[in-house]
Formats: structure tokens, sequence, C-alpha cells
């Protein structure tokens, strides 16, 4: 493992929008899921080499140090730039250590991952969810194993990451699916993303937060577009994208509006969330201290 030399670690977002999170903790930088269509490759975030995963030096002292000097508690969110458990993890333990440290200073925490590694870690997030809110996001966009294995070719099937999600669920996790990207011309189908609802749905999933689309900036795009040529051979697969998006950043499916009103529906018949407001308020509810004005009493 390479290590790389950082001043700070957990750090405050812009805006506490983005699921309910206060803080960003990236402990590894690079990732070796090997996902087409990362938005992390892109050139803006310079990040040489993404698929080598390194961890940045004496993680767990500037975690330390971070939170205790951090006057306002939150909610601790990681694997934004990178899924906090790589495979290094499992001998590394640094995301693990790092859960352990929020745990101990009273932070909530929020999860992004495609790794069923996380399930190691279910006892820490038990501890947390005893005094602060716990969010775990798997990502899933589609139910076909082989299109899955083609796209996400390092990161366990989406079958053993919906187990996952019924795992936790079943430990009292709050736990649901991030459905992003929906890939336009590869997955932007009515079945498939139905699929997707209905399988979650059986894994007891809270939410599913959906992008019926995707992005492409920078170096990201010319990545991605090598790959449809190379696991597709389809020069007109390409063609097509570059045709609808040119250079667009945000690529929402032809297909987003009438995907978007299944989608919704499904959701709605299984009683599970899609709108952000109502991911963040179920998950945080039980933790909000209502201030009880003097005038009241």
């Amino acid at each position: 493992m390479e290590y790389i030399p950082a001043k700070t670690i957990v750090t405050k977002t812009k805006s506490s929008a983005w699921f309910g999170i206060d803080y960003n903790m990236n402990i590894y930088k690079g990732c070796c899921h090997g996902c087409i269509y990362c938005d992390s490759r892109s050139e803006c975030y310079q990040i040489q080499d993404f698929d080598r995963v390194r961890a940045k030096e004496n993680a767990l002292l500037i975690i330390r140090d971070d939170l205790r000097r951090k006057v306002r508690k939150g909610v601790v969110g990681t694997g934004a730039m990178s899924d906090p458990y790589n495979p290094f993890e499992k001998e590394l333990l640094l995301t693990r250590h790092g859960l352990e440290l929020a745990d101990a200073f009273g932070f909530g925490v929020s999860v992004a991952t495609k790794s069923t590694l996380l399930l190691r870690d279910t006892d820490v997030l038990e501890g947390i969810k005893e005094h602060s809110p716990v969010l775990c996001k798997v990502t899933v966009t589609t139910t076909d194993q082989e299109l899955a294995k083609k796209i996400e070719p390092n990161a366990p099937s989406p079958r053993e990451r919906l187990d996952m999600v019924a795992a936790l669920n079943d430990r009292g996790i709050f736990a649901g699916i991030l459905m992003m990207p929906v890939l336009p011309f590869l997955e932007d189908s009515e079945e498939n993303v139905l699929a997707v609802v209905r399988e979650a749905h059986q894994a007891g999933a809270r939410f599913i937060y959906c992008a019926m689309g995707m992005t492409m900036r920078g170096n990201q795009r010319e990545w991605y577009y090598d790959r449809l040529r190379e696991l597709f051979g389809d020069q007109d697969l390409v063609g097509r994208y570059m045709k609808t998006y040119g250079n667009r950043y945000e690529c929402p499916s032809p297909r987003a509006k009438k995907l978007w009103e299944k989608f919704t529906q499904e959701c709605g018949r299984h009683g599970i969330l899609y709108k952000m407001k109502d991911i963040i308020h179920a998950y945080k509810s039980k933790y909000e201290v209502t201030q009880i004005s003097l005038f009241d009493i």
C-alpha cells in the first residue's frame, strides 16, 4: 500500500442537502472496482492512476484531531470519491477505525459503497445508531448480472449487494439503494428500472435515490467511450452518445420523464422513499431534539 500525505481528512460540506451529510471523510484515494462510468476519473479531481488505491498517511490520527476540533456534531459521510471498502480495507481496517472514531466523538455516519465488506462493520454502525443517525447507501443500477460484470467488473454482483441491503435492514440499520447512474442506451429501459425497484423492495430497502442518466466531463468521457468500444464493440453506441450529448456535463436519459413516472409509481406502490428530503427526515427524525421555548411553559 502506498501512503500519501494529508493535512486534514474530515472536511465540512458546502451544504447538507446531499443526504444530510455535514462532513466528508475520504481515507483512500483511487478505487479498484473498475466502474466504467465513475465521475471521480474526471480531470477536475486530478487523481492520477485512479485504479490504484492509496491510503492517506496517519489517517486515524488526523481523523481523531479533525473530529475533536469540530464544534458542531453532525453526520460524517464516506464514499464520495472512492469506495471506503476496497479490498485493502479488509486488512488495513482504516474505514472501520474511522467509524469507531466517529462513534467515540458522537457523530453520525453515512456510508456509500458497492462492497459487501461493509457487513463486517455492522457492529460499529449499531453502536453509532444508539446516539446518532446512520445511513447506508448501496449502489445498484441494474439487476442484469452480465451487464453489471461489464460496467462494474471488480465490484460484487448486484445480487450480493441486494443481499447486503437485506442484511443491514434486518439489523435495524437504515439502508437503501443508490440507483445512479442509469446509463443511457444501456440501463434506461422500463424493464431494468422496475426490476431494480422490485428487487430493492424484496431486500427491504428503505429508499432508492435515482438519477435517470449520468454525468460526463473531461477524461472521464474519453475513458467511458473507450470502454464502450472495448466491451460492446459498437461504434454506433458511442456515436449515439456523442450526437445526443456532445460535451455536456449532465446527460439525462432521453426516456427520463417517462421512466421517472414509472419509477415513482412503483416506489409508491411498495412504500419506498425516493425524495431526498423524505430520506433525510426518515433516518434523522428520531435524533432531532425539539427546543421548547420558555414562553411555551
